[in-house]
């Protein structure tokens, strides 16, 4: 097959035996021999130039598929006993990359020291193609692609608020309620200012009864355009603000914040490690995320027991 290929892409065989280092007559037997084992003449030979017939035109298309998917085979056992090297292009959102994405490269770093890494924290969706990336964290559900995901958790957007602040200011039972309250808007988790609520069977008369989700548009005291900023106010006592879960998990276990109208929050988002390496892909990739989603899924705030 590969003597054949050769001929076909070389235009001769003549030019397939400088290219494979084997002597026109080996050439020949070989095409031959292909030919008399299918039955089937794959190629018009003149002196001039050598053609494919529809058979072997047909033919070489398989072939070729064939080929390099040997070719793969081949190279992903060798690349699967070898240290992994290069450069590794991440992306992930800013809090949840340095909480959880910075603490994984550092260590896969320092065992792989012929790995380059580079991180791209930023609160939007990356196009993985486009702009070259290996491995992506993303957060909500996904859109159809051909990237491949491995789900790895997920959080929840919730609602918080300082003690000092409900002790003043009361705390809300129903969604209605926020109308009354101060309100911290990060534009990285809102940006419209349209908060969804889920409805609850502990609702007032002038919330939907028919089980649909509740739509809130809210006037925001303050907006803010990180999630950071807007943990620090409500931490300051500022008012409430809505965050995803693991950005909160912190303040909440040592009582910084405290959560509210848990009955009413969303369904929870799915948390994902998306690539686009088929498991032919390069020890680097692979090996890197083996371990994010190791750590991942062993973490308490995506996957509570």
């Amino acid at each position: 097959m590969r003597v054949f290929a050769s001929v076909a892409e070389e235009g001769g065989f003549a030019a397939a035996s400088r290219k494979l280092d084997i002597s026109p007559a080996a050439v020949t037997r070989a095409v031959v021999a292909l030919e008399e084992q299918l039955g089937a003449r794959l190629l018009q030979r003149t002196t001039r130039n050598v053609r494919f017939t529809d058979a072997g035109r047909q033919y070489y298309e398989h072939v070729r598929a064939i080929l390099v998917s040997i070719a793969e085979a081949n190279e992903a056992v060798a690349d699967s006993n070898a240290t992994p090297r290069g450069t590794l292009s991440i992306t992930a959102p800013v809090m949840f990359g340095r909480m959880f994405v910075m603490p994984c490269i550092i260590d896969y770093m320092q065992r792989y020291p012929q790995v380059k890494i580079i991180a791209h924290l930023v609160d939007r969706v990356t196009n993985l193609v486009d702009e070259g990336m290996d491995v992506a964290i993303r957060i909500g559900h996904l859109p159809d692609s051909g990237l491949r995901a491995i789900k790895v958790g997920e959080v929840r957007r919730v609602l918080c608020a300082s003690p000092a602040y409900l002790e003043k200011s009361g705390t809300p039972k129903l969604p209605a309620d926020l109308s009354k309250h101060s309100i911290i808007s990060s534009s990285a988790v809102s940006p419209h200012t349209e908060w969804h609520f889920r409805s609850s069977s502990e609702r007032s008369h002038s919330e939907p009864s028919n089980g649909e989700p509740l739509l809130l548009r809210m006037d925001p005291r303050l907006t803010v355009t990180s999630n950071d900023a807007a943990l620090a106010a409500a931490v300051g006592g500022l008012g409430i603000a809505r965050l995803l879960s693991y950005q909160v998990w912190s303040e909440v276990e040592n009582k910084a914040l405290r959560l509210i109208l848990e009955t009413f929050e969303e369904a929870p988002w799915p948390v994902h490690v998306v690539h686009r390496e088929d498991k032919l892909g390069s020890s680097k990739v692979r090996s890197f995320i083996d371990e994010m989603v190791e750590n991942l899924r062993s973490h308490p705030t995506l996957n509570p027991k």
